[in-house]
């Protein structure tokens, strides 16, 4: 095996595939070094239940095929074979009375479902609609896709426009101010509240209203990958070594090599030192990389002090995976069969205030049976499942740190008894979902979550805090905000980079642009029109 390349790429997952593949089709030698034996990171399908049914077991909702540029530059689907399904029915808030409130891609139906619980919402929601594609276009798409600029610096620019001057006064506030600001209706304030925290943001803190905002104009631009997440990491790793690079599973990396001060290589568990001319890239944690790859001895104390403040996510995930005899029937769906059609199903929380009191449960350390979103993919993706049957997904929010401790996570028992608890809430609504329809289950708790992803600390699944203090330019801090690192030549392109996790790729991307300049590597790829038309009107 070759020793020596342009750059080392810790990690495979969704960015370090995507930096990857950025630099290697630019004529680098690249090697990514992955831990576990397949890449692709959260863009996992597996077989967790019975032979034939295939589980997305981290990544399934991708919410930024239309905008990502790795999907045009690759051309993940015409090259690769990679498609996407986008429901109609998007999101599906079924109610125990038996009605069901729905957002659909088409607004007009989205507006008819709402007008049900309030025609005043109804109206609102389409002006809404209308003016979070606007917000979209013009700055929070390119946005993603950019190095973030000071705070300050940022706000200057938008100030100087209309649309500027609203996407700052949306930023101040908090995700329930801006649904409050718009919905009246009980169940429509869930839902959208719902939407606009259930990635990461806390429904009271302000400052981050511009994630708020990205959630809910995503809202109905979710999409499946036809045969499952990891379609697309295949796609990714393909298009890495069809352009001379490589990928190593299986390889437990000990340290980063430093010499005067500068990464020029990583030395293998077992003592194997491997050369990289140009540079290391990590897409790993802060942690991980500097702590223990690096080590607290070789920096700065004032930078150490900058990473020791990095707080992971207050909550994490349990989910359920099963393999179902039959697809679900929704009682709601006696009224309106598209329910049983619907991609997204948010279960148990059928108010606002359903929805703050478990997310005030998780902060006790507690865990409730209600509050999840749920799907079934084999309903619009047949070759998820054997002819006839069905997979589905229940995932919750949920604390890692409860009350008795991180620990009890490990017991079986409790786990089952917990997953038990979800599918009798489930049955509430879809009560065709008795024992003998589930053919088998898979359970997988925020414990599981850190010990099968390193990276992901404490079940953290973006490799930190949502906060306004660990967003934008500050994420991971004002030190590696760009992509660049005090350590010469180690750089970073995963989700604690911005503008943070989920299959967006813009960590990855915005790292391949820096690094590419850093390097003096001319760019095979062109500004996307949107980023060059904000430039242009003064937003970025």
């Amino acid at each position: 095996m070759p020793t020596k390349h342009d750059v080392i790429i810790i990690g495979a997952g969704p960015n370090g595939l995507t930096t990857g593949a950025y630099l290697s089709k630019a004529g680098l030698k690249v090697l990514v070094l992955e831990r576990r034996t397949e890449g692709g990171g959260g863009l996992a399908t597996e077989e967790v239940t019975i032979p034939g049914f295939f589980h997305n077991t981290h990544s399934i909702y991708h919410m930024m095929v239309d905008y990502a540029p790795p999907y045009k530059d690759f051309q993940i689907e015409e090259v690769y074979g990679c498609k996407y399904i986008r429901p109609p029915l998007q999101f599906a808030l079924p109610l125990s009375d038996g009605r069901c409130l729905c957002l659909y891609t088409d607004v007009d139906k989205t507006c008819n479902s709402i007008a049900q619980f309030s025609q005043r919402d109804a109206t609102s929601y389409r002006n809404f609609y209308h003016k979070l594609n606007r917000y979209m276009e013009a700055f929070l798409g390119p946005a993603t896709y950019v190095p973030p600029l000071g705070p300050l610096d940022q706000v200057a620019k938008l100030e100087k426009t209309e649309i500027g001057k609203e996407i700052n006064a949306y930023t101040e506030k908090s995700p329930r101010e801006i649904v409050d600001e718009f919905f009246e209706n009980k169940h429509v304030r869930a839902m959208m509240l719902y939407i606009a925290c259930h990635w990461g943001l806390e429904h009271d803190v302000e400052g981050v209203g511009y994630l708020a905002l990205v959630n809910l104009n995503r809202s109905t631009n979710y999409q499946l990958c036809a045969g499952g997440s990891h379609m697309l990491a295949q796609a990714l790793m393909k298009a890495v070594i069809e352009n001379g690079g490589m990928i190593w599973g299986s390889q437990q990396i000990k340290r980063i090599v430093l010499q005067d001060g500068a990464a020029t290589g990583v030395e293998l568990d077992d003592g194997t030192i491997i050369e990289a001319d140009k540079g290391i890239v990590s897409s790993i944690d802060t942690y991980q990389t500097f702590f223990k790859l690096v080590g607290e001895g070789n920096l700065e104390k004032d930078f150490v002090k900058k990473l020791k403040t990095w707080k992971w996510e207050k909550w994490s995930l349990f989910v359920s995976h099963l393999a179902l005899e039959e697809p679900p029937n929704f009682s709601a769906a006696a009224a309106n069969p598209d329910v049983n059609k619907a991609f997204v199903y948010i279960i148990g929380c059928e108010t606002e205030e359903d929805l703050i009191k478990h997310w005030e449960a998780i902060g006790r350390g507690e865990l409730t049976s209600a509050g999840f979103n749920c799907c079934f993919p084999s309903i619009h993706d047949p070759s998820q499942a054997p002819l006839g049957r069905h997979t589905g997904l229940i995932s919750q929010m949920v604390p890692y740190q409860l009350k008795e401790g991180a620990d009890k996570w490990y017991r079986i028992k409790f786990k089952e008894e917990h997953g038990e608890r979800c599918l009798t809430t489930l049955r509430k609504y879809a009560p065709n979902l008795t024992a003998d329809k589930i053919l088998w289950s898979s359970f997988c708790t925020p414990m599981d979550i850190e010990n099968k992803f390193t990276d992901m600390v404490e079940g953290s699944i973006k490799q930190g805090q949502y906060h306004p203090l660990q967003m934008g330019y500050n994420r991971p801090n004002d030190e590696c905000s760009q992509n660049i690192t005090p350590v010469k030549r180690l750089y970073l392109c995963g989700s604690s980079c911005h503008p943070g996790g989920l299959i967006t790729f813009g960590a990855g991307y915005v790292a391949a642009n820096r690094i590419a300049e850093e390097l003096g590597v001319k760019k095979w790829w062109t500004e996307p029109e949107i980023i060059t038309k904000a430039k242009e009107v003064g937003l970025l």
